[in-house]
């Protein structure tokens, strides 16, 4: 069990926070991307622009914010301790969504290299619904941590 003070966990809560919000960011602009990138045609001026796009907004942005969103929650969860997690089944869902958003992050990291090797076979269709993701897993987030039910 870690044991940070009042203020230490409030410090560690906002920068968590402001890391969730950076890759959230990302998780919503990046299937964006790929929707307009999935329209263009292979080797197109846009096509080639858009890669540089995707590659530098999943590694300047979203992984950097994914770390530390996912090593700053884990000080949370281990400061809160087993007992406090067990207990509360509206961190459980909170924690499960946040383990669905590092599996739509892999899977974007997937896509991206499709679209680099010129290799995508998905519609721009696919990635608008894929797009919506994590929308809902903001709502499922959002509503654990405020309303707890």
């Amino acid at each position: 069990m870690l044991e940070l003070s009042g203020p230490e966990f409030l410090w560690v809560k906002a920068f968590h926070l402001i890391a969730v919000i950076s890759w959230m960011a990302g998780l919503f602009y990046l299937p964006r991307l790929y929707v307009y990138h999935a329209k263009e045609p292979v080797g197109t001026e846009t096509s080639e622009t858009l890669k540089i796009m995707e590659r530098k907004l999943l590694r300047a942005i979203m992984n950097p914010a994914m770390v530390v969103a996912v090593v700053l929650g884990g000080a949370l969860l281990l400061d809160l301790g087993w007992e406090v997690f067990a207990g509360n089944w509206w961190l459980q869902v909170k924690v499960t969504a946040g383990l669905f958003m590092l599996v739509f992050h892999w899977q974007l990291t997937r896509w991206r290299r499709d679209f680099a090797e010129d290799r995508n076979t998905r519609s721009e269709r696919f990635y608008r619904v894929a797009n919506e993701i994590p929308t809902v897993l903001m709502i499922i987030t959002v509503i654990m941590v405020i309303v707890r039910p």
